[in-house]
């Protein structure tokens, strides 16, 4: 059972919109075409092996957006909540911006194209060269939110 620190107050995951996974679909079973002159059976059986290894694929790689208690994390990244000095919603422009011209080499990168809003994360940890989080969400504005409700009950104010 999870600590009262490790219950997430907001988790979302980055699935795949529903055009990637027909996308997905349609190049694992056209994998299938690569033996069909040869044999009907190994087109099947690359068909179904490309089809079952992509999805897999996108499965494992789909990263997940948490923030709890005490930490904040977008994928393979977490960093304690204590470390965060502010969050802001992006909108689809700003999101543009903050991916492209904006962007700062150093940032830590959670994006998924298929999202086209998320948010900055602003960390003040002197010892991180990694000055903000750019992550890709569907539902931002609940981000924010949970970020900030958490900094509050850390200590922190946005």
């Amino acid at each position: 059972m999870p600590s009262d620190a490790e219950q997430a107050v907001y988790s979302e995951r980055l699935w795949p919109s529903p055009g990637i996974w027909a996308a997905t679909m349609g190049f694992g079973a056209g994998l299938g075409l690569i033996p069909a002159p040869v044999s009907a059976q190994a087109a099947l059986i690359v068909a179904v092996v490309g089809l079952v290894g992509l999805v897999t694929l996108l499965l494992v790689t789909t990263p997940a957006v948490t923030v709890t208690a005490d930490t904040f994390a977008a994928g393979r990244a977490k960093v304690p909540l204590t470390m965060v000095s502010g969050i802001e919603e992006l909108d689809p422009a700003q999101m543009r911006q903050a991916r492209g011209v904006r962007l700062d080499a150093r940032a830590y990168l959670c994006i998924r194209g298929w999202l086209p809003a998320g948010v900055k994360v602003v960390l003040a940890d002197p010892e991180d060269p990694t000055p903000y989080w750019i992550v890709s969400s569907r539902r931002p504005e609940a981000l924010v939110t949970a970020v900030r409700a958490a900094l509050n009950r850390v200590g922190q104010a946005d």
